[in-house]
């Protein structure tokens, strides 16, 4: 019997340069313009050609790095990692980096995704001998690379990676070498960068303006990309891909000032606002956001209805994202903490509130009850992403498909429940077209249509839909 699925993995942010002296300085800046991806853990190793060191703990960047931890992270190559956990995902032995050594030379790994054959992998790998140290499917790639029968890592890695199926941007670090490798399917976003003669990999292409590094380009599905002190060269592990970058992306993980396959975010967030626009117009007084992610979308939204967009909800600087906190009852107690109605812009007046998605319900419902508390006349909910009615296997925390409201209620019923005098989401042609695109080929839409671009192990169903 395949071991017990613990739960999801993690929406990660992973940053790694090569080639500057300061390498590790850069991946701490970088971890922190990527640490709306994750809050719970960050970890850097660094390289100084001979050996790599390590330092990680449980909490935010500022926390972990600080001035003291910094001094033992001396070389000129780096890579970092932050995540945040599910149930079961939590844990500072998960904290990545992963750091392992043996006596034919060390490995780091950074892993932004999820597996889907990790299960049958490690069932596989521990019937042979294999003792894993962690809960996460980032270990899985280690032991596949230190079991290949190939003698050169390159070979080892790309006959390991060949046998991973699901979401995966890894980060692969050795004394003298970064490999940055792409799943076949390109589900999660991974741009290369230069600062410099130094190369510098990450998540968004906002961790590049903050490190003062230059966009070269995306990393391509199915490649490997080699950089050591010859340069770069690139490979590929996969010649059967087919690109379906994750939608989410767009509307709720990435920063507005990050471009993903040169689709501004802000942007795309914004069409999707002036596309709600042509689907839901309402006569109403006040159009608002939910901060952060739905401000762009709300501003598309007044502009092309010509309705004023006000700030009727603040937020808390110092509470984090409630759809990534690890547990229901701290997703409760964080929205209560982290958002205020602004009776002065929304008393008496009729408010469209735009957010990005509807997950589990309770988010909505409370700001809905804090606008009507503070004098909202009618609250119209309008939402820039469809229907999330299925789990994302590939490393979003949407949970298992009965936790999901959409999974089994209709949109009035959804209403109901959340307290709204109306609510829209945007139809999926709508938001392809936000995007610029006519169709969906290119994208991953598994969590609102069902269909995924990978084939999805028994195990894994599971788990996933319990109900």
């Amino acid at each position: 019997m395949l071991p017990e699925i613990k739960g999801l993995n993690e929406e990660c942010g992973i940053f790694g340069v090569f080639g500057h002296q300061d390498a590790a300085q850069l991946t701490y800046y970088g971890l922190h313009s990527l640490q709306h991806r994750g809050q719970e853990g960050t970890g850097i190793v660094v390289s100084d050609g001979k050996k790599l060191t390590g330092v990680k703990g449980e909490g935010l960047v500022s926390e972990i790095f600080t001035t003291e931890a910094m001094k033992d992270l001396e070389g000129s190559a780096a890579i970092g990692h932050v995540r945040y956990a599910t149930a079961g995902g939590g844990g500072y032995e998960n904290v990545q980096p992963l750091l392992f050594h043996s006596q034919t030379g060390s490995l780091a790994l950074a892993h932004n995704g999820n597996l889907v054959n990790a299960n049958s992998l490690k069932y596989q790998l521990e019937s042979q001998g294999s003792i894993f140290q962690t809960s996460s499917d980032t270990e899985v790639l280690a032991h596949l690379v230190r079991r290949s029968g190939y003698p050169h890592l390159k070979d080892q890695v790309k006959n390991a990676l060949s046998m991973l199926k699901g979401a995966y941007a890894y980060l692969i670090m050795t004394e003298t070498e970064l490999m940055v490798a792409l799943d076949p399917h390109g589900l999660r976003p991974l741009s290369l960068g230069c600062l410099g003669d130094a190369y510098v990999v990450a998540s968004e292409t906002c961790a590049f303006d903050v490190v003062g590094a230059e966009y070269i380009r995306d990393i391509m599905p199915g490649e490997l990309l080699i950089i050591n002190e010859n340069g770069l060269t690139s490979e590929r592990f996969s010649i059967s891909t087919t690109k379906a970058i994750c939608t989410m992306e767009y509307i709720y993980f990435s920063r507005p000032d990050s471009n993903i396959q040169g689709i501004n975010v802000h942007t795309a967030r914004k069409n999707m606002g002036k596309q709600l626009a042509v689907e839901a117009p309402f006569e109403a007084d006040v159009v608002t956001g939910v901060p952060d992610s739905s401000i762009s979308a709300a501003i598309g939204y007044a502009e092309a209805t010509g309705i004023p967009y006000e700030m009727g909800l603040i937020k808390n600087r110092y509470v984090g994202r409630t759809f990534i906190q690890p547990s229901q009852s701290l997703r409760e107690q964080g929205v209560k903490m982290k958002l205020s109605a602004v009776r002065g812009v929304v008393e008496g007046k009729r408010v469209v509130m735009v957010d990005d998605s509807i997950v589990r319900g309770t988010t909505s419902r409370r700001i809905v009850n804090l606008l009507k508390e503070a004098g909202a006349t009618e609250v119209h909910v309008v939402i820039s992403s469809p229907p999330i009615k299925n789990p994302c296997f590939y490393g979003i925390d949407t949970s298992t498909k009965e936790e999901l409201i959409a999974s089994d209620k209709s949109v009035e019923q959804i209403r109901e429940l959340i307290g709204a005098d109306s609510l829209t989401f945007i139809s999926v042609e709508g938001m392809m077209k936000a995007l610029g695109q006519e169709g969906t080929n290119g994208y991953c839409l598994g969590c609102f249509t069902g269909n995924y671009p990978t084939e999805i192990y028994p195990d894994t169903l599971q788990y996933y839909y319990q109900k």
